[in-house]
């Protein structure tokens, strides 16, 4: 099989390239300057590399090559593209075009400019099924029944937010939210809350956009993210079973229960919100 994909931080494009090493795919990478690592050069056919704004060059390195496949793999940080990048005239024709500058627009609007050309995105997770979080409970410690109806309220909050395609996690506290994130990431957001509930266990909750793809957007965890839980005195952490990325998982779950950690995935189709705001209603929740 032979396609491209373009790069952008964290562990997700680098662990992609090496299974479809693997499996003896002829992979193309493209990694974006400002995000990716260097490390993505010796695992692809081959590699180039492009600014963010550079959506016209892009669209030439595809054609150059001849693929009308492209994955993306990793994060781009929503925030650059409020700082120092320097739009080429196709992205800014794009970005002139759009009635919101949020994810789903911009990553939405590239997928449509990639369509005129002939190009069409693939599942971002393509080779990395056995890596998405399956459901229930993966740590050796289970959520307390605090942490479950924390986690559950949370749960509320964040589909809410994912909606809207504002974040994809909260930080709760006490069945009480702490902090949504934004355009800074989940490390920064648990910084963030830990600095304003003087010592109370926080909790943790990721969720997916509620789209029937996986082409962009997926949300990740790894042992960074237990890292930052460890630092930041977060005790449980709920994901999307099926739809969230659990990047180094071994060394992840190990992290977890070293640090009692709880990590919970819950089906995304399946999730109700309770009747009631009771601990009861909690408890009524798959959560329970």
């Amino acid at each position: 099989m032979r396609y491209a994909l373009i790069a952008g931080n964290g562990r997700f494009p680098i662990l992609a390239l090496e299974q479809a090493r693997k499996l003896g795919h002829e992979v193309v990478a493209i990694g974006i300057r400002e995000e990716a690592s260097a490390e993505i050069e010796p695992l692809a056919a081959r590699c180039y590399w492009i600014s963010l704004g550079q959506l016209g060059r892009l669209i030439e390195i595809l054609k150059q090559e001849g693929l009308d496949e492209v994955v993306l793999a990793g994060q781009v940080k929503h925030v650059s593209i409020f700082s120092s990048i320097r739009p080429d005239w196709r992205l800014m024709r794009l970005l002139a075009s759009l009635p919101q500058k949020n994810t789903e627009s911009l990553i939405g609007g590239v997928a449509r400019e990639l369509e005129r050309e002939g190009i069409r995105l693939a599942d971002s997770t393509r080779l990395l099924k056995p890596l998405l979080a399956p459901e229930g409970v993966l740590t050796r410690r289970k959520p307390t029944r605090q942490e479950r109806a924390d986690l559950e309220y949370g749960r509320r909050i964040a589909n809410a937010l994912a909606e809207l395609d504002v974040g994809q996690s909260v930080a709760v506290a006490e069945r009480a939210c702490v902090a949504v994130e934004a355009m800074e990431g989940t490390d920064a957001m648990l910084r963030r809350a830990a600095a304003l509930v003087n010592g109370r266990p926080l909790r943790l909750v990721k969720v997916s956009r509620r789209r029937g793809h996986l082409l962009y957007d997926v949300p990740v965890a790894g042992p960074g993210t237990i890292a930052v839980m460890r630092e930041t005195g977060t005790t449980a952490l709920a994901v999307d079973a099926g739809r969230t990325l659990l990047l180094d998982r071994d060394e992840m779950l190990e992290a977890a229960n070293a640090a009692g950690i709880a990590i919970l995935a819950l089906s995304a189709t399946g999730y109700k919100t309770p009747e009631c705001d009771s601990p009861e209603g909690a408890r009524a929740d798959p959560l329970a």
